[in-house]
């Protein structure tokens, strides 16, 4: 048999889709790899995999794509792992740093300061270790675990779900399961349940699993069950679409 491949976002957000995966039988009928969203989705794109967890960005620069799931990640309300950290407030900003693991939230980024915050800035790239190399005049965004821990760096912190909110009243998607060719319905059916398995254990999940790595002032359990909307539900796919609106404009 041959078996799909599947890449998966190696942060804590992640952790109740692979909970779910492991803990079922799909788990027999897959290779799965953990990423960073950007490997992800150059994995999808490369054709090096079936199906991925891939930044939403990505999605018009396949050739073929379905999303094949009904759980995502997402937020309804502030999701604390991407941000935007800096040391001046918004009007003041004129260097933002974009993190190199981030598609999807560095077009969010430049969404909002395009078409909300009003701000003209000198966008960057970055590298490995980059939040800890930011100067006084400048802004970064970061996502991930390394935000959990980087939103008391910063005199200024700025939620990016939240403000997509703030400013369009709808949810933001991060990133969705997405296929690059026709993937199996029997499939598609038994993976979602999985997911939906894990989504509903996150209590087991968290007793089962080592979360030491977090800020101690970060619990778990509140983060995923109250920052993160693993829900693929009708107001996100309304989000998704007008992002992707946006991401056309700019390409």
């Amino acid at each position: 048999m041959t078996k799909i491949k599947i890449s998966a976002v190696s942060y804590t957000n992640t952790l109740p889709f692979i909970y779910g995966i492991k803990n079922s039988k799909i788990l027999n009928q897959i290779e799965l790899s953990k990423d960073i969203p950007s490997v992800c989705a150059q994995k999808l794109l490369d054709n090096i995999v079936d199906i991925g967890l891939v930044p939403v960005a990505i999605i018009p620069k396949l050739k073929y794509s379905e999303i094949v799931s009904d759980y995502c990640i997402g937020a309804s309300a502030p999701v604390r792992s991407v941000i935007l950290g800096s040391f001046k407030p918004l009007n003041k900003i004129d260097i933002i740093n974009l993190d190199y693991q981030s598609r999807s939230s560095v077009m969010l980024t430049r969404i909002l300061a395009k078409k909300f915050w009003n701000i003209k800035v000198k966008w960057v790239d970055t590298t490995n270790g980059f939040e800890n190399r930011i100067n006084i005049n400048e802004a970064t965004v970061i996502i991930g675990d390394k935000a959990l821990w980087a939103e008391k760096n910063f005199p200024y912190v700025y939620d990016l779900a939240e403000e997509w909110i703030k400013f369009t009243q709808l949810p933001f998607v991060f990133a969705a399961w997405v296929a690059n060719k026709n993937i199996d319905k029997t499939f598609i059916k038994e993976f979602n349940n999985a997911l939906d398995m894990g989504i509903s254990s996150i209590n087991n999940m968290i007793e089962e699993y080592d979360f030491s790595y977090l800020p101690n002032y970060i619990d778990p359990k509140d983060y995923l069950s109250r920052n993160i909307d693993f829900q693929f539900d009708s107001g996100k796919k309304k989000g998704l679409e007008l992002f992707l609106k946006y991401v056309g404009e700019f390409q």
